[in-house]
């Protein structure tokens, strides 16, 4: 997995200083048929901060 993944989500629990993803997997899906753009992406490793 790359070394830093970074996240500027930080109402996400995975969100860490630095806007480091901490997360130990990350899982991100495609919103279209064939994404040719970010905004074309989620991220599912989401989970809110409690």
């Amino acid at each position: 997995m790359a070394k830093d993944v970074l996240c500027e989500v930080n109402s996400c629990k995975h969100w860490a200083a630095g806007n480091k993803c901490n997360a130990s997997s990350i899982y991100v899906v495609s919103r279209s048929q064939k994404a040719s753009h970010s905004d074309e992406t989620d991220c599912k490793t989401f989970e809110p901060k409690v």
